[in-house]
């Protein structure tokens, strides 16, 4: 690796080796072990396309993308913690203004209004941070996975108010289980794993001055907050989503049962970045 100009590239390749040679004289691969093992990363491959990516969901269930997550986020200085991006994030949403609904007219399922601030380490508000959100239908798909979706359907970009707040209507989310048509689907029938995660909604924050923040919201209520297939819950993204009868609650003009959701997001100063969306 001597002749690798690119200081930091020279670590990374160099450990990546070191590490993969010591896995390699730990398990002593068959030489069929090593030719399997290549032919599930060339189908992983083959399986990305513009709607789906597979290698993300890979990392994803190996864990790999919430470790770095936690490893960029995780210190003293009270931030969210983050969450992985995932396989589902878009460029391109739709730009609402605060109190707007991110669901087409005719989506199904309870009512969701999210209300929440932005702020930073010392609790001052973060004003015209801007707010990607998207999230899983009612039936626990993504707009690219369900042709009955409308382009963009529940994804949306909000800007904060000068006290860090935005706000939106949506409807509640449900869990729903990865993607196991592929060769991710076959390794996780092999380990007996199941492929489900608990109902959320994503979120990535960009301000000047603060660290881009990439996370995700969990309902309290949900399943399998305990066995997320991507390790992705952390008790403090762990959200209320408080239940309400119709034509009670601070949206009494509700004819039916909705949910709302308070929460209250903490960025550190840094230098934002724009993270490469994995599908178009």
């Amino acid at each position: 690796m001597s002749g690798t100009r690119d200081p930091r590239l020279k670590e990374i390749v160099d450990a990546l080796v070191e590490h993969c040679h010591a896995f390699l004289k730990q398990e002593r691969l068959t030489d069929a072990e090593f030719e399997q093992g290549l032919a599930f990363l060339r189908a992983v491959g083959q399986a990305c396309n513009e709607r789906h990516n597979e290698v993300v969901l890979l990392a994803d269930v190996l864990g790999f993308s919430t470790l770095v997550a936690l490893l960029n986020s995780a210190d003293a200085s009270g931030r969210t913690p983050g969450a992985l991006l995932g396989p589902f994030y878009r460029g391109g949403s739709p730009e609402y203004a605060n109190g707007q609904c991110i669901a087409c007219e005719d989506s199904t399922g309870a009512p969701l209004f999210v209300h929440a601030r932005v702020l930073d380490t010392s609790g001052r508000p973060v004003p015209n941070a801007t707010v990607d959100v998207w999230q899983a239908s009612p039936v626990g798909l993504y707009e690219n996975q369900d042709e009955s979706q409308p382009e963009h359907n529940l994804r949306g970009r909000f800007r904060t108010a000068e006290d860090g707040a935005f706000n939106f209507r949506s409807v509640r989310p449900a869990g729903y289980p990865v993607p196991v048509d592929g060769p991710v689907g076959v390794l996780l029938a092999a380990q007996e794993r199941h492929p489900y995660r608990p109902a959320h909604l994503h979120f990535a924050i960009f301000a000047e001055g603060h660290a881009t923040l990439v996370s995700q919201v969990f309902a309290d209520d949900s399943d399998h907050l305990d066995s997320d297939v991507v390790f992705g819950v952390n008790r403090r993204l762990v959200g209320k989503f408080e239940h309400h009868e119709a034509g009670s609650g601070p949206h009494s003009e509700q004819r039916d049962v909705y949910y709302t959701l308070d929460f209250d997001f903490i960025l550190a100063e840094g230098t934002p970045t724009f993270p490469t969306p994995p599908i178009q």
